[in-house]
C-alpha cells in the first residue's frame, strides 16, 4: 500500500522536484504543497506548471508561485457522505484530509475507494474461537487464514476500500498476536487502535472502551465474517431511516409443504397454499450513532441484542438492513472449510 505521503511537497522544494515527483505519480499526478508542520498551502499539478512557464515562471522560481492556492479538501471531523458523492460525480477523484488545524492527515483517491465514509470502526476480536479447536489453541482466530490472508484482514481491508480510516480492534485471548499483525495500520494509511478487554465484555460492551472517536457514527462488526458486504448501500440506508441503530440481517426463507389455513379468533379467513416465510437473522454487523454509547453500561457483559432492547425499551429507532451479499459466520470447523473453498470465488 502506498503511502499518502508522497503526494505532499515541502513548500522549500524545488521545480524540478515537483516535475520528478508528478511524473512518478503517473495517473494520480497531484501533489499538495504543504509547511513545515503538514499544513495544506495549496495543490500543484503538471498543467500548473506549464501555465507558470507560459507567464514566465522558471526552474529558480519558488512552487508557491505555480500552485492553485484554494483545493478541495475534506475536513476530517467535519463532513457528509453527500460531499464525497458530490467529489466521485464530478470525477474529483484526488483530495487532501485535513485536521481542525489545517494538517494533511491523509490523502484519498476516489478512483481506488469505493466511498470516503465518515464513520468510525470497530472489530470485535476478543473471543476465544472455542469452536474452532484446536486451530485456534496457538492462534487467534482472528488471524486464521482464508486464502492467504487472516479473517480479520480481509474485513480490515473491506473497510479501507470504503474509505474507513479508523479502526478500533478490541482484543483479548491471544491479542498480542493480532496487535503484532495489524500493528498500528500506517502501512495502510489507517490509523488501528487496540481495546483491551480485561474480563469478556460481550459483543457490543467494550466499545465503550473507544476513547477519542472522530465521528458522529460508529460501524461495529464481528473480526470472524467474511463478507462483501456493501458499507457505503449500509449506510445510506442507515442516514435515510434516520435510525439510532441499524443491524445488517441474512434473509431466509422457510417453506412451508403445506397450504396454511388464515384464522381470527378460530374463524378460517382464507388459505395459502404451499406458503414461503422470509425470516431475518443478526449478521454481526451495525450502524449507530455515538449518542447510542450512552445505553452501554460500563465494565458489564453486554450483548448487541441487549442494546437492542434498551434502544426499543427507551422508543429509539432500531432498522433491520437486509444482507443480499456473500456473507458468512466462521464460528465452526465446516464453516471454516466452506470459507476457504468460497475465497477461490469471491472478490473481496
Amino acid at each position: 500500500m502506498l503511502s499518502f505521503r508522497r503526494h505532499l511537497i515541502h513548500k522549500n522544494a524545488t521545480v524540478r522536484d515537483a516535475l520528478t515527483r508528478l511524473d512518478a505519480l503517473a495517473s494520480d499526478a497531484i501533489l499538495f504543497l504543504i509547511e513545515d508542520d503538514d499544513k495544506l498551502i495549496g495543490s500543484l499539478t503538471d498543467g500548473d506548471l506549464r501555465r507558470g512557464f507560459i507567464n514566465g515562471l522558471g526552474f529558480d522560481d519558488l512552487l508557491i508561485r505555480y500552485i492553485q492556492p484554494n483545493p478541495k479538501f475534506v475536513n476530517k471531523t467535519n463532513y457528509s457522505l453527500k460531499e464525497i458523492v458530490s467529489y466521485r460525480e464530478k470525477n474529483i477523484n484526488i483530495l487532501p484530509v485535513l485536521n481542525d488545524s489545517k494538517q494533511i492527515v491523509n490523502v484519498i483517491n476516489l478512483r481506488h475507494l469505493k466511498s470516503y465514509l465518515p464513520v468510525d470502526a470497530i472489530i470485535m476480536a476478543g473471543g476465544r474461537g472455542e469452536r474452532l479447536k484446536p486451530l485456534t489453541d496457538t492462534i487467534p482466530k482472528p488471524l486464521l487464514p482464508v486464502g492467504g490472508k487472516a479473517i480479520i484482514e480481509h474485513n480490515v481491508d473491506r473497510l479501507h476500500l470504503f474509505g474507513v480510516d479508523d479502526i478500533w480492534i478490541s482484543v483479548r485471548y491471544l491479542g498480542d498476536k493480532i496487535k503484532s499483525h495489524l500493528m498500528d495500520g500506517a502501512e495502510k494509511s489507517l490509523r488501528i487502535q487496540y481495546i483491551e478487554e480485561e474480563t469478556p465484555l460481550g459483543t457490543v460492551g467494550a466499545i465503550k472502551l473507544a476513547n477519542g472517536l472522530t465521528h458522529d457514527s460508529i460501524l461495529v462488526m464481528n473480526s470472524d465474517l467474511l463478507t462483501n458486504i456493501n458499507f457505503e448501500d449500509f449506510y445510506l440506508f442507515f442516514e435515510k431511516n434516520q435510525a439510532d441503530m441499524a443491524v445488517a440481517c441474512i434473509p431466509y426463507q422457510v417453506n412451508v409443504p403445506y397450504a396454511v389455513m388464515e384464522t381470527n379468533e378460530y374463524i378460517v379467513t382464507g388459505f395459502r397454499e404451499k406458503p414461503t416465510y422470509t425470516h431475518y437473522s443478526n449478521a454481526g454487523i451495525y450502524l449507530m450513532r455515538k449518542s447510542v454509547l450512552d445505553f452501554i453500561p460500563d465494565g458489564v457483559h453486554f450483548h448487541a441484542t441487549d442494546l437492542m432492547q434498551t434502544l426499543l425499551s427507551k422508543n429509539k429507532k432500531v432498522c433491520a438492513y437486509p444482507l443480499m451479499n456473500y456473507w458468512l459466520d466462521i464460528g465452526k470447523h465446516e464453516d471454516y472449510k466452506k470459507a476457504q473453498e468460497d475465497i477461490l470465488h469471491l472478490a473481496l
